[in-house]
């Protein structure tokens, strides 16, 4: 599997990745040397099969179930990551639950749920990583945007709230961590094709000027790079990959 050792001796952690982006972008990164952390709450049949994919051709991955919501089970998972691979040299923050739901109908707790996954996930996550990162002056935080936020998906606001709260969070933990060598960055995919999720709905059928729709795999690239020593120059943007859907 080890096309290459850009990553060797890295140590990445990516949040709910056992579909699609997740799962593309884990593997590509093990197959540039990176150990591999797949985070889930539930999914752990998902997960257990991409570990079993990237160890079964020569990578290194293990599984941690981890509600990333809950400070002491993000604790738990950051010192287990220490004891097994010795620190973290990498994080994607993916994870999201993206629900659909009119704001009159909306629940607060759903509200609380979506929000809570996407900004307080990704803040307990980023910050026990970046205390292991620090020390090494070299570091990769990557939160996963979207096109909804910037286009104005209907039904949408908690998920979208919650996407665009994280480029607030990386535009300032950007300059906050420059001279300690961290790069943070946003990757926001447009339409995505291949099986999603069962809280993802059904996609906009909206198809970008290229005249077709993306693939996991192009996300998976994008992160790839920005994951690489070469990237160092890259920091606090938001990276769009959408084929044209939304231009900036």
């Amino acid at each position: 599997m080890i096309m290459n050792k850009s990553l060797e001796g890295k140590v990445a952690l990516l949040t709910g990745a056992v579909r699609r982006s997740g799962r593309d972008t884990a593997i590509k990164l093990a197959a540039d040397g990176a150990k591999i952390v797949l985070n889930c709450k539930n999914s752990k049949d998902l997960a257990d099969g991409v570990a079993a994919e990237i160890n079964e051709k020569g990578g290194t991955a293990m599984v941690h179930l981890a509600d990333i919501t809950d400070e002491v089970q993000v604790d738990r998972m950051f010192a287990a990551i220490v004891n097994a691979y010795g620190g973290l040299d990498i994080l994607v923050n993916n994870a999201a639950n993206r629900g659909h739901n009119k704001i009159v109908d909306m629940p607060f707790a759903e509200w609380k749920e979506i929000t809570s996954i996407i900004l307080d996930g990704g803040f307990l996550c980023t910050r026990a990583a970046v205390k292991l990162m620090t020390p090494k002056k070299w570091g990769r935080v990557i939160f996963l945007g979207g096109i909804g936020p910037h286009l104005g998906y209907k039904e949408r606001c908690h998920v979208s709230a919650g996407k665009m709260g994280s480029v607030g969070m990386m535009h300032c933990l950007a300059t906050e961590l420059a001279a300690d060598g961290i790069t943070v960055n946003v990757v926001a995919p447009g339409r995505i094709g291949g099986k999603r999720a069962p809280s993802a709905g059904e996609p906009t059928g909206i198809v970008p000027p290229v005249g077709f729709v993306g693939e996991p795999k192009d996300v998976g690239r994008t992160i790839q790079f920005l994951c690489q020593p070469e990237a160092e120059f890259i920091t606090g943007q938001t990276i769009h990959i959408n084929g044209g859907g939304f231009l900036t």
